[in-house]
């Protein structure tokens, strides 16, 4: 394993504050890349399993590992266990599964979850014991790895259920279901319904809020990194002062794929800013080649710096199992997510290095973009053809010459407008918040 491989794998950071099914996902990434042996990943699915209702597959796995044709007695065991637990809660779930499978009697529900409780006890002899009874039957598909049927049935649960705190369960239930199934969509949406829960709902203290929202950034990765629109939605929930605030305080390591994100996306650039503060208030409690790039070009303007960091990013996103998505394209296979990376990443350092030099010569410039004197004269006259960037190439001397703009007084006058409009919006919140608390007193 190379060095960066093992200094640089989050995954031991990140699966404490994931359910344990979502972190499958990330040891079959890790297998697949060979970044560990096989036999150690095999044997952390096992433990994983052991506390799962996934018995068979924790068999497959156990004879895989062992060459053996015969499963431990604890599995068979366990599995029996679990067939007949599955058996007896079908059974006490059965008259409300039974009342759902029915289309037109599910036709009489309303939005009133009141009137909905009191006509299922009236009409169908349905009480909360049935209603209970399904949440179990629920959680127990889900833990089988029935992700489906869980999704189905804890989304009806959730339209009888008047317990706040179950209610609740059975979101974070669903969002994993959700998004082990891939669905990246309906994923986002009850991402949503969970941040509203957790943003508005009053919690036993305020270490239990913060570990809730830990908990959904880490859930929300796999779903930003896959969503069309997820690389804008990580930076609007990530860069929430109190989302950003327990990443800060909690789980700096969130910061790479922040980090990622502002870098692949061009729509947040007048966001970076602000970020760039927060990368140099975190320079000593964390460090990550992705967060030093964006150091070495925005607060040390280190650019040899940066084009060895930029190195140690291809290699990082390669290997991190939600940034290194990989997709085959005939006989190839690439990472879309690293070519964004590395052609936005020399975006930044030439238009930084651009910004402190009125002449530059394209034999430097091309060695700190990391390409060769053709490719980079092709990629800078393509920029200068596209970008705002007001620039010209001298061929005789080999050099970029930039021509000096003078800043807009009107735009300035506008950006610092919308600094002091945040700022007095954040104080008005905090007093806000103070008064509330005073008054909960």
């Amino acid at each position: 394993m190379t060095e960066i491989k093992e200094n640089y794998d989050l995954t031991p950071r990140v699966a404490p504050n994931l359910d344990r099914h979502l972190v499958f996902p990330i040891l079959e990434f890790l297998q697949e890349r060979q970044l560990y042996p096989d036999e150690q990943i095999l044997k952390f699915k096992i433990e994983l399993l052991n506390k799962t209702n996934m018995v068979d597959y924790a068999m497959d796995i156990h004879k895989s590992l062992y060459h053996t044709e015969d499963a431990p007695q604890d599995m068979v065991e366990r599995r029996a266990e679990v067939v007949a637990r599955l058996k007896s809660l079908e059974e006490a779930a059965a008259p409300l599964v039974t009342f759902l499978l029915n289309p037109s009697a599910v036709q009489e529900l309303r939005a009133d979850k009141q009137y909905n409780l009191q006509m299922l006890k009236e009409r169908y002899q349905i009480g909360p014991d049935q209603i209970e009874a399904l949440y179990q039957y629920a959680k127990f598909q889900f833990e089988c790895g029935n992700y489906s049927g869980a999704a189905d049935y804890l989304y009806q649960y959730r339209t009888l259920c008047s317990n706040l705190e179950r209610s609740l369960s059975a979101l974070w239930g669903k969002l994993a279901s959700e998004i082990l199934m891939q669905n990246w969509d309906i994923a986002f949406e009850e991402l949503n319904r969970v941040k509203d829960i957790i943003d508005s709902k009053s919690f036993a203290s305020p270490l239990n809020q913060v570990q809730n929202r830990i908990w959904l950034m880490h859930w929300g990765l796999y779903i930003f990194f896959n969503h069309d629109n997820g690389r804008t939605q990580i930076i609007d929930l990530f860069n929430q002062d109190k989302y950003l605030n327990a990443i800060q305080t909690s789980a700096p390591h969130l910061l790479r794929y922040l980090a990622t994100a502002f870098i692949v996306n061009k729509r947040k650039r007048p966001q970076l800013k602000e970020f760039i503060k927060v990368i140099q208030q975190e320079h000593y409690s964390y460090k990550d080649p992705i967060v030093e790039f964006l150091a070495c070009v925005f607060v040390h303007y280190d650019f040899d710096g940066a084009q060895k960091k930029m190195k140690e990013c291809e290699e990082v996103i390669v290997n991190d199992p939600f940034l290194g998505k990989r997709v085959e394209n005939g006989n190839f296979s690439t990472v879309p997510l690293r070519d964004e990376f590395l052609e936005n990443a020399r975006l930044f350092i030439f238009e930084t290095y651009c910004r402190i030099h009125q002449r530059i010569d394209m034999g430097v410039l091309a060695e700190k973009l990391n390409l060769n004197y053709e490719e980079a004269e092709r990629w800078i006259v393509n920029l200068i053809r596209t970008s705002k960037l007001d620039a010209k190439i001298d061929s005789e001397s080999g050099t970029v010459i930039m021509e000096p703009t003078q800043p807009n007084v009107h735009e300035q006058l506008i950006n610092h407008t919308k600094a002091l409009s945040g700022r007095t919006y954040k104080l008005v919140t905090q007093l806000l918040e103070h008064s509330q608390g005073q008054a909960a007193r």
